[in-house]
């Protein structure tokens, strides 16, 4: 799987390596992403979803379940 947050959809993203002396280099910078297990209460069952820190701020605030039924709601199979 690609380093793309399921929640948010953060990509990788490009941008330069600035040296002392001004010289820039193409380099990536990916996004935070963290491979989490969390329980669905709903269903009764264990998900595993890769998200950003970003993304597990968000589920923490609205909850696992408001954010799965988005997710659905945009298509991803869960």
């Amino acid at each position: 799987m690609a380093r793309v947050c399921q929640v948010t959809g953060k990509k990788p993203m490009g941008g330069h390596t600035v040296s002392h002396s001004n010289i820039k280099t193409k380099r990536r910078f990916l996004p935070n992403l963290k491979t989490k297990r969390f329980y669905f209460a709903e269903e009764e069952r264990w998900i595993t979803l890769k998200v950003s820190t970003d993304a597990l701020r968000t589920i923490n605030k609205n909850g696992l379940a408001a954010v799965i039924k988005g997710m659905r709601a945009d298509g991803v199979k869960i």
